[in-house]
């Protein structure tokens, strides 16, 4: 039986069994909470703003559904950031597509794929999951949603990306840049005071992909997965490989079967290098997180890196284990 469980269980018994009127559950909640990593916001790649945005709300006790919604916001808005929401790179025609997913704790989930002038698709994702009994909602069907939730449409090509774009047209060479090109999502997980863990996966995806491509970021099970029992884990890098090897729900059920999160990445990888014998050429990188608020990440190639928020204190651009070639 884990301690925790063991704890809750005696501890109850004990109160139930005791004459003395002082006893409480009160007594037993703080001491797992001393014993266990609460609260706990993790993201892919250095998003230091987003851990802190969620992190900071899980501190004043926020649920991890809100915090991370309201996390991968911070990206969703980030002009500056052309891999992800308002901003982000179009594909080869010029659209801004965007890809999000999301997951509570009770296991439901919701995901939008190529959604156009939305500037924060994670929150629809958010509206899918709690407002139809639907999973994912694609292209007008999905931006049609929005709009009936009271979303509002807007351009998001910039200028910056708009002028990035016709530059590409002049070659027109596509070749997915390792740490560059496919550091095109933020995937986060949260884990709250209660020990609930949520999560949300969010993306412009690939710079200048054909017309309709769409990754792994809002597919649930390999962009992200969680099951509220054992943890999460989100992916980033070339979704195509992480889609065939259904990584991030390969990762939790690894660590169903007693894997640290730091083992089940990394197993998680090599299953993709052995299956790929061209995966020197691209990029695949995993975060997870566990009940006890471990963390563990691993890749295929130097440079991917993740942030991270524990107990009031950030630490940002912490770089994951890779493949030793």
């Amino acid at each position: 039986m884990k301690r925790r469980n063991f704890i809750i269980k005696t501890g109850i018994t004990g109160a139930a069994l005791s004459a003395t009127p002082s006893i409480s559950s009160k007594p037993i909640l703080k001491e797992l909470h001393m014993n266990y990593k609460y609260p706990v916001a993790v993201a892919t790649w250095n998003f230091q703003n987003a851990t802190k945005m969620a992190g900071s709300m899980l501190e004043k006790g926020a649920t991890a559904l809100d915090s991370v919604e309201k996390g991968v916001m911070v990206e969703e808005a980030n002009l500056k950031n052309i891999t992800v929401g308002d901003g982000g790179a179009p594909d080869r025609d010029g659209n801004v597509t965007l890809d999000a997913c999301i997951m509570s704790p009770d296991g439901n989930a919701g995901s939008v794929v190529y959604l156009k002038e939305i500037a924060h698709p994670v929150s629809v994702a958010r509206k899918v999951m709690e407002e139809t009994p639907h999973v994912m909602l694609a292209g007008e069907g999905a931006l049609q949603f929005a709009i009936q939730q009271g979303f509002k449409k807007k351009n998001l090509l910039t200028e910056e990306s708009e002028k990035a774009w016709q530059e590409w047209l002049e070659h027109k060479e596509y070749k997915p840049i390792i740490n560059i090109e496919n550091h095109d999502t933020i995937g986060m997980l949260c884990l709250d005071d209660n020990g609930d863990i949520s999560g949300a996966c969010t993306t412009s995806g690939l710079s200048y992909k054909i017309n309709g491509r769409v990754g792994d970021s809002p597919i649930i099970g390999a962009g992200l997965f969680l099951d509220n029992e054992i943890g999460g884990a989100v992916g980033t890098g070339m979704g195509e490989a992480i889609m065939k090897s259904v990584g991030s729900f390969l990762i939790v059920e690894l660590m169903r079967q007693g894997k640290s999160p730091q083992e089940a990445c990394e197993e998680a990888v090599m299953r993709t290098v052995k299956a790929a014998p061209n995966y020197k050429d691209f990029q695949v990188a995993y975060v997870a997180l566990n009940k006890e608020g471990e963390i563990g990440s691993y890749c295929i190639h130097k440079g991917f890196s993740y942030a991270k928020f524990y107990r009031g204190e950030s630490t940002d651009n912490l770089s994951a284990s890779y493949l030793d070639e």
